[in-house]
């Protein structure tokens, strides 16, 4: 059975072919294609053999001009992994916004489709694009069908005392104005995954989750069950990020726009010249730059590392002290698998809790799932690689129960 999930952004189509079989779920080619609606769109496409390919794919004015590049790719005689398009069972899709009115993966129809346009106030620049990956998938695989998965879902057992802001409630009645929380489906995955690495039931699991990549989010998960997430109404709340600069005082974008920004200025700063990118000193948000500029005496970046780690920290304690204790913390995404420095300083920053990090342990655990702390730790530090592709894949299996 071969699930495509597909993750359409506003300028890209990013698309994973699984072969779902039991319990072997393989991905038998991924790959994205760059630019759409430019004059210089690029495709990538690639199979779990090592065979890449990339070109410039002419006339993708749209997401489905990009769809049928990547189509036709997937059949092409010498290098594709289809003899058809027909061997696709179903699509999933990730969808960034839901709102209130979705809280599960869901099969797409009408009415669903106009809930993510409802949404697209709160996620104007995902939702727009997610909806127009659906449409065009309906398109070119006519009859198979499609389950949206959304980024929201798993925080929506946040209770109210954590997801409402303490403003008029108008402003949440009227326009929905409160946490939602993203990174739903990476978090999702992440506390399954741990809870079987534990050995425990999902509902039997209480552990803190970092997803920490170019952007980052935390949830504090009680017995498989969100009960606090760092992301606000939009993905800018919480951590310090790559580009986003996360918490900061209402008034200070008040006063960036009193002093001569407009909202859209500001609005763009905020999200896409933040957090490392702005603070390093260098005009990049990746941390593995940040990394090795403070490694050379970056006083900048230096200070960057300390404002990123610190953010985590707090928020560390605070949801420890939420969730009553935790059985562990967990580190995933990019940062969080790959960057043991980071992770070390997170350790160290919390070793009040009672726990301590075994720096054999960590240098040796590079993506893939361990444990890092030490055995006399009150709570375990697991690296869990995270795998939302997978995630939706599998929500779009048991949504339309093809298994």
């Amino acid at each position: 059975m071969k699930i495509l999930v597909i993750n359409a952004g506003s300028s890209s189509l990013k698309f994973t072919l699984f072969d779902m079989q039991g319990t072997e779920n393989t991905v038998i080619a991924n790959g994205l294609v760059e630019r759409v609606g430019t004059d210089k769109p690029n495709l990538i496409f690639k199979r779990p053999d090592g065979f890449k390919f990339a070109e410039c794919p002419q006339g993708v004015k749209n997401h489905a001009d990009g769809l049928k590049a990547v189509c036709a790719k997937l059949v092409d005689p010498e290098i594709g992994v289809l003899k058809s398009l027909s061997e696709v069972s179903a699509i999933g899709h990730r969808v960034l916004h839901g709102g209130e009115k979705i809280t599960a993966p869901v099969k797409v129809d009408a009415a669903v489709k106009d809930i993510i346009r409802e949404c697209i106030p709160l996620g104007p620049l995902h939702n727009p694009a997610n909806l127009s990956g659906i449409e065009a998938c309906e398109e070119i695989f006519p009859g198979v069908p499609n389950v949206a998965v959304f980024d929201t879902q798993f925080h929506q057992t946040m209770p109210p005392e954590a997801y409402l802001y303490a403003i008029p409630m108008d402003f949440y009645k009227k326009y929905g104005i409160r946490k939602y929380g993203f990174h739903g489906t990476s978090h999702h995955f992440v506390t399954l995954s741990t809870a079987k690495f534990l050995g425990k039931a999902p509902e039997d699991t209480t552990i803190i989750t970092c997803h920490l990549g170019n952007g980052c989010s935390m949830a504090a998960v009680k017995n498989g069950k969100v009960i606090d997430t760092t992301m606000g109404l939009t993905p800018l709340e919480g951590l310090m990020m790559g580009t986003r600069s996360g918490d900061m005082d209402p008034a200070a974008v008040i006063r960036m726009i009193q002093v001569g920004n407009t909202p859209e200025r500001v609005d763009t700063i905020l999200n896409k010249e933040s957090g490392l990118y702005a603070i390093g000193g260098i005009k990049s948000g990746d941390m593995r730059d940040i990394s090795n500029a403070a490694e050379e005496g970056s006083k900048d970046a230096q200070l960057a590392l300390k404002m990123f780690i610190r953010r985590i920290v707090k928020y560390v304690g605070s949801y420890f002290v939420l969730l009553g204790g935790a059985d562990a913390i967990v580190f995933t995404g990019g940062i969080g698998e790959h960057s043991a420095p980071q992770r070390k300083a997170i350790l160290d920053g919390i070793a009040a809790l009672g726990i301590k990090c075994d720096d054999a342990r960590n240098e040796a655990c590079n993506g893939d799932a361990g444990i890092i702390s030490t055995d006399d730790s009150a709570f375990k530090a697991i690296v869990m690689p995270t795998n939302e592709e997978l995630m939706i894949a599998l929500f779009t299996v048991k949504t339309l129960k093809l298994a």
